[in-house]
């Protein structure tokens, strides 16, 4: 039998007028799910962006940016085990 498919398992949100581009968080990302967009923000850094999917929800972006507040990662549950 084929293992059910499952939805995501984490989001990114990332604040672009909070991110000062450093890309600490897309090197570190283990899913490789963060990129440096090709907009600039008001202050003038190219803000992070996430891909839309993939995520896991493991924080390391979280814990690795150092301007708080830039972004925030959100753990999915999953239905079927509730």
């Amino acid at each position: 039998m084929s293992e059910p498919t499952r939805g995501p398992k984490g989001r990114v949100e990332i604040k672009s007028e909070e991110c000062k581009g450093c890309g600490t968080c897309v090197e570190l990302c283990p899913q490789d799910v963060l990129l440096l967009g090709n907009d600039l923000n008001r202050m003038g850094y190219r803000a992070v962006t996430y891909k839309g999917d993939g995520c896991t929800g493991c924080g390391i972006c979280f814990y690795a940016c150092p301007e708080p507040g830039a972004l925030s990662v959100y753990k999915i549950k999953d239905k079927a085990l509730a």
